[in-house]
């Protein structure tokens, strides 16, 4: 079993320095071994191992923060940059940040059109929905059309008389079902029918 970690430690060694160049910034082993877990297989044990080598050997270094050792790569490898360099880079970045947000923008304003389309009726459906608002408006022509041309119309005399005769019923009615409640005997209870207006 410790032939297995032995071998494998020489390729983790390899496979670490490489990221911690590529990457050029600080990590500790938990950092690493959780980003080199899922692509590479890398036990916690055997990350440990290797970046201690490493340290030991000069080809990264190795620094504690409290409890914690840190790992980076060697910087005397990487050549010089110059101020205007840096200042090339940082210009850079800048112009670079700006295209991502205008690209998040224009796949935001992207995306809200898209939920609009999909939302939105198809063609067959705009066309069955558009059938079905003829043949209703088609209806309610007709309707128009024989209201229009009836001749049995009520007149606004004979509207205010229906209105004066229910109005007068009602009041009836009421009286009636006031004197029911309390208990007073009405001319429905004796039978007698009142004469109509």
């Amino acid at each position: 079993m410790s032939k297995g970690r032995s071998e494998a430690a020489p390729g983790a060694s390899g496979i670490l320095l490489k990221y911690l160049q590529e990457q050029n910034r600080p990590y500790s082993a938990q950092d690493v071994f959780g980003n080199l877990q899922r692509e590479h297989g890398l036990g916690k044990t055997a990350v440990v191992k290797a970046l201690e080598q490493l340290a030991q050997q000069g080809k990264i270094k190795e620094k504690m923060y409290g409890k914690q050792k840190i790992y980076f790569a060697d910087q005397d490898q990487f050549d010089v940059v110059s101020d205007a360099d840096l200042q090339g880079l940082d210009a850079r970045i800048l112009a670079l940040t700006a295209k991502v947000q205008s690209l998040q923008q224009s796949c935001r304003h992207m995306e809200a059109e898209l939920k609009e389309l999909t939302s939105a009726l198809t063609t067959p459906e705009m066309q069955k929905e558009i059938q079905e608002l003829k043949k209703e408006c088609a209806g309610y022509r007709e309707r128009l059309k024989n209201i229009k041309e009836a001749t049995n119309h009520v007149t606004p005399e004979e509207k205010e008389q229906v209105y004066k005769e229910r109005q007068r019923y009602h009041k009836e009615w009421r009286k009636r079902k006031r004197m029911e409640e309390v208990g007073i005997e009405t001319d429905e209870d004796h039978n007698v029918k009142l004469p109509d207006p």
